[in-house]
């Protein structure tokens, strides 16, 4: 009986050897990990960065420790700088508003701008013509803004009150110690708006429709589907505007300046003013260390507000 020759199995390639990585070839994947190309685009940035932040911000540092005035010699002074500002009222006083400011704006404006993300993401008339009005404030300057807004809050409306008689606003919100801070709130958060009206927006459009029309079917509530669905799967992006705002506004600066210029008093004197005017009054080192503390309290409600993040199981 023949028997038929099986086909004879090509012979497999001998396995390749890992190539040998050399002390130097682990140095340049942890240094280098990407093309050298692309470090070199970096290069303009990351040096723009140190010598205009960077850079500035640690001799900042170094000469809050000195009697530094902004010229000349200077000697170690320690912590007399940092000492000085916890004990000057003043300095606790531009703490408190601003803390104030913050707070209130940053609540006030995501409440708002949320609100009117959802009502401009609902299918309405002349939604394009809505959106383009809204984001208006965006593309004028903090100044401009305020200096208009002095003249409606100084002389418009009071003449207005005054001719129906409603007292309350009949004399200038500005001019009033106790509630000039109310007319920052309400400008700066008339800026501030359409920034995070873009960003919740951009989270509404990423929520599938699909998710809304069964909650339609199963009898949800307008409300309810808020409660529920809306705010849950806004919540990264609410606290992105969080950040971004409550970081905004305790660096407020520009509108407080068109609007009271710090008064009535040093009533709506903020942080970044009192550190800015204290330049050019010969306390250099004195503010810097003013500044040093005011980036560590930053730094802080920045941590807080990340750990809140990761607690929630998000990611920004």
């Amino acid at each position: 009986m023949a028997t038929t020759a099986l086909p004879s199995q090509p012979a497999s390639p001998p396995a390749l050897s890992q190539p040998r990585r050399t002390p130097l070839g682990m140095v340049k994947s942890i240094f280098f990990p990407v093309s050298p190309t692309y470090l070199l685009m970096v290069i303009p940035a990351v040096l723009l960065f140190t010598f205009f932040i960077m850079y500035p911000a640690v001799q900042g540092a170094i000469w809050s420790f000195t009697n530094f005035v902004g010229y000349g010699t200077s000697r170690f002074i320690g912590l007399a700088n940092y000492k000085a500002a916890f004990a000057d009222p003043t300095v606790r006083d531009s703490y408190g508003f601003t803390l104030l400011f913050a707070v209130v704006a940053c609540v006030f404006t995501n409440v708002v701008a949320m609100a009117l993300a959802i009502g401009l993401n609902a299918r309405i008339r002349w939604r394009a013509g809505f959106r383009t009005i809204f984001f208006l404030p965006m593309v004028l300057s903090g100044l401009v803004v305020s200096y208009i807004f002095t003249f409606i809050l100084s002389t418009s409306v009071p003449i207005i009150s005054g001719a129906i008689h409603f007292a309350p606003l009949e004399s200038s919100i500005l001019a009033n110690q106790n509630t000039a801070w109310i007319g920052i709130v309400l400008v700066a958060s008339w800026v501030a708006i359409p920034g995070a009206i873009i960003i919740f927006l951009a989270g509404l459009v990423s929520i599938p429709s699909e998710v809304y029309e069964a909650a339609s079917i199963d009898g949800a509530s307008a409300w309810r589907q808020f409660q529920k669905m809306t705010f849950p799967l806004l919540f990264p992006f609410f606290i992105i505007n969080t950040i971004l705002t409550f970081k905004g506004f305790l660096n407020v600066y520009d509108i407080a300046v068109g609007l009271t210029g710090g008064g009535p008093g040093t009533a709506t004197t903020s942080v970044a003013m009192t550190i800015f005017n204290g330049f050019f009054n010969g306390d250099y080192a004195y503010q810097m260390a003013n500044a040093v503390i005011f980036f560590l309290i930053t730094l802080l409600f920045a941590i807080f507000q990340l750990s809140v993040i990761r607690r929630r199981g998000g990611s920004l």
